[in-house]
């Protein structure tokens, strides 16, 4: 017998048959994540319901040095849960559900298998507000939110995944089960080994719950369209309406490409003209009246050449409609997407520099940028529809993201870095810090069986 079939043998004594599922019974959604890279049905599909479960299961494996795949919704876009063909699928679908909801620590306890809308439901109907919010939050799980550190639009306000965590169970490799749950805020008890598995994308264990942090329901939600007179006035209205309302709950920046492109496929006059360098969609919670007399002040002094307010709810999901472009990218483009950060002020001139050296290289290209910049987070997509064929995908990476590097900034900024991005790490971790990364997977992993070729390699 050769390994998988040895593994298989020893799961099957150990286990109950319905948590195992081979060959064609295997869904196809495990294959590949939303980046569709390099599909390839796994050798085994093991499917958990308990912690108890999952450790059975990783000491198995973990003895027969068998290489193990976690997997959560399946939405990444980084080729984090994407198996090799003969590698065995650890999915947490059947670990659903919400123990508990804590009203006097504003907290609340899930299994890594909770859908993240269906945590953002049962907050909200219990008088909280959990604010990690991404496009896909009816098919992503927490526990890949957690290990691979989302981000989302409220980042500027409440913080990345990390933020949000208070605690968490997680299995080893060799299925050694780490208590880490805590409901307080100030914990200082050593190492807070939690922090190594947040944002790991499950080389170092696996997820299996979490305590989160709730914050209290925003109240009255302004959403502003406007027109800032160039990018450094975009960044001053940010910090002045920081200053003088309140850190927004979101504030999105549209270059231009893609202001008229959202406009065109939400299927509505553009509320503000097509011809402005730059737009900014932001959500406060602030007074109305401050945050009228800010963008008066703003027209004024000419930040802001043009604005509307939205004057109810359906006016406001219209302009967010604009923004949400990106989720009809796989269907209407052939997308190549960069989710990177740089330093706040580094943006607007990385983007000049960006276009200048994708206009040189691969003339009549189409690329769209937009991003949270409040948080240091810029998109950039390229339609592959519009460069040369074959799509030459690792010149515009090595392009990208060495321009990235040369203004120190990051090549992942919310989605990991799974298979996708592990040879471009080198722009943004230095040898040494590669090195220690290296060091921590070997003492959590020392046979290396957790999520192989992903992150490290």
């Amino acid at each position: 017998m050769n390994l998988l079939e040895q593994t298989l043998a020893t799961l099957r004594y150990i286990l109950d048959s319905s948590s195992i599922v081979t060959g064609g019974a295997i869904n196809p959604r495990h294959h590949t994540d939303w980046s569709h890279y390099a599909p390839a049905c796994p050798g085994i599909l093991l499917l958990p319901r308990t912690t108890e479960e999952v450790s059975k299961m990783l000491r198995i494996c973990n003895t027969h040095k068998q290489p193990v795949v976690p997997q959560g919704g399946m939405t990444g876009l980084a080729g984090g849960g994407v198996p090799r063909a003969g590698d065995i699928a650890l999915s947490l679908e059947r670990m659903e559900g919400i123990e508990e909801i804590d009203p006097a620590a504003a907290t609340m306890t899930v299994l890594a298998g909770t859908r993240l809308e269906t945590i953002q439901q049962a907050a909200a109907e219990a008088g909280f507000l959990f604010p990690l919010n991404l496009g896909a939050r009816g098919s992503c799980q927490i526990g890949g939110n957690i290990a691979t550190n989302a981000g989302g639009n409220s980042v500027i306000r409440y913080g990345m995944t990390r933020d949000l965590v208070l605690g968490l169970e997680v299995v080893l490799a060799d299925g050694r089960v780490l208590n880490l749950m805590n409901k307080m805020m100030k914990n200082n008890t050593g190492y807070d080994l939690k922090q190594c598995f947040i944002g790991s994308e499950g080389t170092l264990g696996v997820i299996t719950r979490a305590v989160l942090k709730l914050h209290p329901l925003p109240g009255d939600v302004t959403t502003v369209l406007c027109a800032p007179a160039d990018y450094s006035s975009a960044v001053r209205l940010l910090r002045t309406l920081q200053r003088k309302v309140g850190t927004p709950q979101a504030y999105e920046v549209m270059w231009p490409a893609f202001y008229r492109l959202g406009v065109d496929w939400s299927g509505q006059t553009a509320p503000l003209p097509d011809d402005k360098p730059i737009y900014v969609l932001f959500e406060s919670t602030g007074s109305a009246e401050a945050l009228e007399a800010l963008l008066a002040d703003a027209f004024e002094t000419g930040d802001i050449t043009d604005a509307v307010i939205a004057s109810s709810h359906t006016q406001a999901r219209q302009l967010w409609k604009i923004r949400e472009a990106t989720g009809e990218f796989p269907v209407r483009l052939k997308p190549l997407n960069f989710d990177i950060s740089l330093p706040i002020g580094e943006i607007d001139a990385f983007i000049q520099d960006c276009q200048q050296h994708l206009d040189s290289r691969f003339p009549g290209h189409h690329t769209l940028y937009f991003g949270h910049i409040g948080d240091s987070n810029l998109h950039v997509t390229v339609d592959l529809n519009s460069v040369p064929e074959p799509a030459p995908v690792e010149a515009l990476d090595e392009l990208v993201y060495t321009a990235v590097g040369a203004r120190k900034g990051s090549v992942s900024a919310e989605h990991g870095i799974g298979a996708l991005k592990r040879d471009y790490l080198h722009h943004s971790v230095t040898p040494e810090a590669l090195e220690v990364m290296r060091q921590l997977k070997q003492t959590f992993d020392p046979n290396g069986i957790l999520n192989p070729g992903k992150v490290l390699g």
